[in-house]
């Protein structure tokens, strides 16, 4: 992630635009990345400042290229890079000892003559033997304490010229919310991973659903406002929270069905505000979310098909359920035109903690129609099931499914 230093933001009629590479715009830069890749993949063994400098002179003659986007670019490949680090202190210890020894010589020339009789050459031999190690070795490991004159030692890189600089827009973004006083996230998909995502950086969110939306043949699916609380307006501008917020950014790109607006402080403390969704052409790092968690719901999704049974559609991890903290993800949601809905819950393993917790959640979200499928295999190794559940060998079966929604309907 990028320091607030190297943020790049215009401001405009209230909205605020993050510094953003594009196609049409900059093409150009696609050589411009391969060549700073280049720069790195064969640094091993350069300092930071002089691998730096190569990349400052790949823009020398570019126009459109701020000093900011520059030091951006250093950050991310820094990022990706070892750089050998003096964690012992020896490279203090070792100019204490070559300063020491030299002093007793100074001044220092480079051509003896009359009372300037220790030339810099000299010295620099009898320091290598007084230390034991060749003066090149010397040289290097002075200052090796200091972030500027740290060598590399190994490079990840980026897959592509296309993707450090796909990552370079993401960044931007990312470090535009640092200042961000709140966020509003809508969601129509991909609940369960954003939810576990904003719960895991300990974000400060409400959820709320909202109303349905058309999703053309396949009926309707629910849409939820998520509100996030930012460090400006909780926590005195906390940057560290901010990162936290940031780092939403990311998992948000690897998922569809979202929208965002955030409202985030310009550097004269004036809000603006910073608009996003899925369809803004953005990529992530991370991999797109897996469409099912098993084979078992996979093959339940595909028998069960698009059209309704008996007025019943299904959509995959379509609801959250929350009450209080406590929120829920059902696998599958049944939904009828009138708006009455069932959720399917499919238990594959068990663990005594496994069912205990699960157990726990099924009790605490009573009031709603949840429906359990249990594997077999779990009964036979002795889990306390419930005997109004569906249980099942390899595959859930559709008539048993039905069965239920007509129960807990009270058809």
């Amino acid at each position: 992630m990028l320091s607030s230093e190297q943020s790049i933001v215009e401001y405009a009629d209230g909205q605020a635009f993050p510094d953003r590479l594009t196609q049409k715009r900059h093409a150009h830069y696609l050589d411009y990345a391969t060549r700073m890749l280049r720069v790195y993949e064969h640094g091993i063994g350069r300092t930071r400042r002089d691998l730096h400098r190569a990349i400052e002179a790949i823009f020398t003659d570019e126009l459109d290229c701020p000093t900011q986007r520059v030091a951006a670019f250093c950050k991310m490949l820094d990022d990706v890079g070892q750089y050998d680090e003096d964690a012992r202190g020896q490279a203090a210890d070792l100019r204490l000892r070559v300063f020491e020894f030299a002093a007793k010589y100074h001044p220092l020339v480079s051509c003896a003559e009359g009372i300037f009789e220790h030339t810099e050459a000299e010295i620099k031999s009898r320091v290598a033997q007084e230390v034991g190690m060749e003066w090149g070795q010397i040289d290097r490991a002075l200052y090796a304490d200091i972030i500027e004159f740290q060598t590399l030692k190994s490079f990840a890189g980026y897959p592509s010229a296309q993707a450090m600089l796909s990552a370079y827009n993401v960044a931007q973004i990312q470090a535009c919310l640092y200042r961000a006083t709140r966020m509003t996230l809508y969601l129509t998909g991909d609940f369960k991973r954003i939810i576990r995502r904003i719960r895991l950086l300990r974000l400060l969110h409400e959820i709320h659903r909202v109303d349905f939306v058309r999703t053309g043949r396949t009926g309707g699916a629910a849409e939820y406002r998520i509100d996030l609380s930012g460090p400006a307006s909780l926590l005195h501008e906390t940057r560290r929270y901010g990162v936290d917020m940031a780092k939403l950014v990311p998992v948000l790109l690897a998922c569809e069905g979202w929208r965002l607006q955030a409202t985030t402080l310009t550097p004269w403390k004036r809000p603006v505000f910073l608009k996003l969704s899925h369809e803004d052409g953005l990529s992530s790092h991370l991999p797109p979310s897996e469409p099912f968690d098993s084979g078992v719901e996979e093959a339940f999704a595909k028998k069960w098909g698009d059209e309704p049974r008996e007025g019943w559609r299904l959509f995959r991890e379509d609801v959250i359920l929350h009450e209080g903290q406590s929120v829920f993800f059902p696998d599958f949601v049944f939904r009828r035109e009138d708006g009455l809905e069932a959720y399917l819950e499919v238990v594959g393993f068990w663990t005594p903690e496994y069912l205990a917790k699960k157990r726990e959640t099924i009790a605490k979200f009573r009031g709603h129609r949840i429906l359990l499928a249990v594997a077999e295999a779990c009964v036979r190794q002795g889990a306390a099931i419930p005997g109004s559940v569906i249980t099942y060998k390899t595959v859930i079966k559709l008539d048993a499914v039905l069965d239920q929604l007509r129960l807990r309907a009270g058809d």
